[in-house]
Formats: structure tokens, C-alpha cells, sequence
């Protein structure tokens, strides 16, 4: 099943929704400090723990958590900011039932922390001996476990509220992550993120159009072959090739799309680059053509079409993209043909709909959607808003990758990977997506499942890796998942 992530307003109306069904915040309290104090006892050695409390229900999972610490024997210390100020929260300090000290905004090194202090629900900058609290533990983050979210931490956004928030090497959050679990800045300052089962439910009124990418959000509808399948049942993929001296992004891409499933892939080939591309090439088949016209004649058999990698920019690209366009394939356009049309916006969007996908870096998503990412409180915002403005499927690339619909669904990537940073990745990535997207796979869908397969393969090989094995890694990645279905 699928795993939502969930805001800060949605998880609040989920606690909420609990509450009404009969469950107290209390019990909900109890578990999640039982979870937070399990999470300690599985990764840490028995030792000194000082345990942050502040006024709110997130210093109520503190009282409890160190209650269920001192019960396993570790020597626990619970210190507050401020007297709890809910009825749960006094409920949890009465059964802590040990002295409580005034919150020490300069801990001395050697015991583990718990920032039980202010949970996602904070919106306003720390203040006071918390900030000053966050000044001293600058660097110190592996010592701390947070409940949540890292105080003075956005939920929403990763960022911090103010000039500075709490980091942690381990944080527990409870029922889904939030977007500031996923996103990268946000992760950086949550470290390992435990996510505990509390028994709660997502409100019946949320639907939920954010989610984890993995294969529990698209792999029941992966395109696997079936008995009676047969190359062109499998889909016909077309890759847009570059001038001679700059073949090689396009070859790369056609590789992953016949590696990850498409029957027939074909290199559509300028006539100068014909002999060049006939040399790297065996399984992948090649086409010519002189003109855009000549390209559409081509690509009208082609289910797909990925068109960017290694292009070039300028004129041609943009007139070949047009041509593609009016084929009916989908399109997967990443690289040089969106920077092509950085002066004619509206013409490109124009040309799209729901079933073509958009594969930008930072620098590309600048240049096609320009001031989107920065005006926008974070990646999954900006994704969104631009999936809308092109009227189809935008990918966000960096380590928490982000694909968006213009339907609103928007996923987001936990499994990225350094060793991806690389020269021809992002062309890998597009033949991916365009191999899955000839055999029919729903465009977002495709788009996910095309980023998870590359990062998983680019984490399988590590150190070393260069763009040329990434299609060699894909089918070890696909019979995992074929052999879970």
C-alpha cells in the first residue's frame, strides 16, 4: 500500500479525527513515548539520557519516554522549559513522577538528549534558552534523538523557522512522514527517521495526493510481459540523437529503455551521425532523418520518444520537438530541448499534455520555469506548480527527486544517491522512464518508478560508478521486484 506523507495540518486533523473516534490523547501519548523510548533501547548502549520536555503534547511523549527508560534501567534526567500546558501533557509529567529541572541551555557532552520540546506544530522561530539550547548543540546532532521533528524545524518545509533549529542523529516520528522527513534539507537535520505505528489512522475527510516513492505506490501496475507478449506488444521507444559529435547521451538513453522493458528501441539519427551511431549500437536499431519532418514520419511508430540528451540547443532541437509532438507519442523531454525553448515558454507548453514528462535539473527547471523554485517554500510546492503550468508530468531531479502531476499527486525519492552524480545519468533516467512509458505505464507512475529503479541501481554499484553500467544494473533491480509481485 502506498505511503502517504502527510503535512503538518493533515497529521493534526488525523490526531484529531483519532480523538473523536474514541481514542484519548493519552493513549496516543503513551504509545508514541513507549516508541520513542524502544527506538533508543535498539540503537544505543545503555547510558546517561537527558530528557528536553516542552509545554506541549510533544513534551508529553518526553515524560513518557523517560518514564519507559527509567523502568529499562538507564539513568534518565527529564528537563522542561515550561510546566506542560494541556491536560495530556500534565497527565504525563504526574506519572513521570521524579524530579523535573529547568531546562540547562548549555548541555555538557556525554549523555544522549531527546528534543522533546516542540514538535511539528511549532510556527514561530525558537526563542529564549531553547535558541540558546540550538546555539550550544550546533554540530552536536548525533547526540540527540528528537521526537517529530527537530525543534524549530518546519514541517512543511525542512527549513528552519527562525536563524537556527535542533538537529539529530535519530528522530521518531508517528503514523507518516511529514515533508520534512523527505526533503533533503530536512532529512540532513533529522538524520535517521523512524517512523512508529501508533495505531493511528489518516483522517477519512484527507486525501491524500503526496507520497513516498517506492514500489508500494506503482509496482501493481508495473508492465511486466505477459505468456503471450511479443517485442512490438512491448512497446516501440524512439530516442532523438545529437549531431556526430554528440551521440553518445542519446545511446545511453536507448539502452536503458530496451534494458528496462520497451521491444523496440530505435536511435532516430541526423544522416551525419548515422555511421558514429552504427558503430555503438546492436540491439537498439537506427533511423535516419534530415529534417523535422523526416524525424515525424519516423517517430509516428513510436509509442515514446525521449528527445533532450545531447540534442543541442537551439532551433533545430525546438523544430524537432514540435515535429514529435504532433506524432502522438508521448514525450519524454529532458536537457537540451527544454533549454531550447527558454525563450518560448508558452510554445512548449503548448505542445504537451498529461502523458508527456519534463526531466529537469535545478539549473533546467530554472530556465523553463524561472523564479518557481526559489518563490516556492520547497521542491514538492515547485513541482506541483510547474507540473500545472505545462499541463504534464514534471521530475525534479537531486537527491530527493521530486515527480508531480498536473493532477496534484506529487512522490518524492528516499532512496537517492551520490554516486549518481555523474556525467549521462539523467540520460539513463530518461530512458528509463521512456522505455516504461512505451509499454504503457501511466506517465507519473513511470516517472517514479524510473527514478527509484536508477537510484537503486546507482546505490548497488557505488564508488565508481559511471553512466554506461546503469543499464547493465537495472535487470538485478527488476527481478527483485518481479520476484516480490
Amino acid at each position: 500500500m502506498a505511503r502517504e506523507i502527510l503535512t503538518v495540518a493533515q497529521m493534526a486533523a488525523s490526531d484529531r479525527a483519532a480523538a473523536e473516534a474514541g481514542t484519548p490523547t493519552t493513549v496516543l501519548m503513551e504509545r508514541a513515548g513507549a516508541a520513542v523510548a524502544q527506538a533508543v533501547l535498539d540503537r544505543f548502549t545503555r547510558r546517561p539520557v537527558v530528557v528536553w520536555c516542552g509545554p506541549g503534547d510533544n513534551g508529553g511523549d518526553g515524560y513518557v519516554a523517560a518514564r519507559f527508560l527509567r523502568d529499562a534501567g538507564w539513568p534518565v534526567r527529564v528537563e522542561a522549559s515550561a510546566p506542560p500546558a494541556s491536560a495530556a501533557g500534565k497527565w504525563a509529567a504526574e506519572a513521570w513522577s521524579r524530579e523535573v529541572g529547568a531546562l540547562n541551555p548549555e548541555p555538557v557532552e556525554g549523555p544522549l538528549y531527546l528534543d522533546c520540546l516542540f514538535g511539528s506544530g511549532l510556527s514561530r522561530p525558537l526563542e529564549g534558552e531553547v535558541d540558546r539550547l540550538a546555539r550550544s548543540m550546533a554540530g552536536r546532532g548525533r547526540e540527540i534523538v528528537a521526537v517529530d521533528v527537530p525543534s524549530g524545524l518546519s514541517g512543511d518545509t525542512g527549513r528552519p523557522l527562525g536563524e537556527r533549529a535542533l538537529e539529530a542523529g535519530l528522530t521518531v516520528t508517528f503514523h507518516r512522514r511529514k515533508p520534512a522527513h523527505v526533503l533533503s534539507a530536512g532529512r540532513a537535520a533529522c538524520g535517521e527517521v523512524v517512523v512508529a505505528d501508533i495505531g493511528l489512522e489518516t483522517a477519512p475527510n484527507i486525501e491524500p495526493k503526496l507520497f513516498e516513492n517506492d514500489p508500494d505506490l506503482w509496482a501493481h501496475r508495473f508492465p511486466w510481459p505477459g505468456a503471450d507478449a511479443h517485442k512490438h506488444a512491448r512497446g516501440r521507444l524512439m530516442v532523438v540523437s545529437g549531431e556526430a559529435w554528440s551521440t553518445g547521451a542519446a545511446r545511453l538513453a536507448a539502452r536503458a529503455g530496451l534494458r528496462i522493458g520497451a521491444g523496440v528501441v530505435t536511435v532516430l539519427s541526423p544522416t551525419g551521425a548515422l555511421a558514429v551511431n552504427a558503430a555503438h549500437l546492436e540491439a537498439v536499431m537506427l533511423a535516419p532523418f534530415d529534417n523535422e519532418d523526416e524525424l515525424a514520419a519516423r517517430a509516428e511508430a513510436a509509442h515514446a520518444l525521449v528527445i533532450g540528451p545531447a540534442a543541442g540547443v537551439g532551433e533545430a532541437t525546438a523544430r524537432n520537438l514540435s515535429a514529435a509532438a504532433r506524432t502522438g507519442a508521448a514525450l519524454v523531454v529532458d536537457a537540451d530541448a527544454l533549454t531550447s525553448f527558454a525563450h518560448d515558454l508558452d510554445g512548449l507548453f503548448s505542445m504537451l499534455d498529461r502523458d508527456d514528462v519534463l526531466t529537469p535539473h535545478p539549473g533546467e527547471f530554472e530556465r523553463v520555469f524561472p523564479g518557481l523554485l526559489a518563490g516556492s517554500p520547497e521542491r514538492i510546492a515547485a513541482a506541483r506548480a510547474a507540473a500545472a503550468r505545462a499541463g504534464a508530468v514534471v521530475l525534479l531531479k537531486g537527491s530527493d527527486t521530486v515527480v508531480a502531476a498536473p493532477d496534484g499527486r506529487a512522490a518524492v525519492s528516499l532512496n537517492g544517491t551520490p554516486w549518481l552524480a555523474t556525467a549521462g545519468s539523467g540520460d539513463v533516467l530518461a530512458g528509463f522512464i521512456g522505455g516504461l512509458v512505451a509499454q504503457g505505464m501511466d506517465s507519473f507512475e513511470a516517472a517514479c518508478a524510473g527514478a527509484w529503479i536508477h537510484a537503486q541501481a546507482g546505490a548497488a554499484y557505488g564508488p565508481g560508478l559511471i553512466a554506461e553500467d546503469l543499464p547493465g544494473l537495472a535487470p538485478a533491480v527488476l527481478a527483485g521486484l518481479y520476484a516480490g509481485r
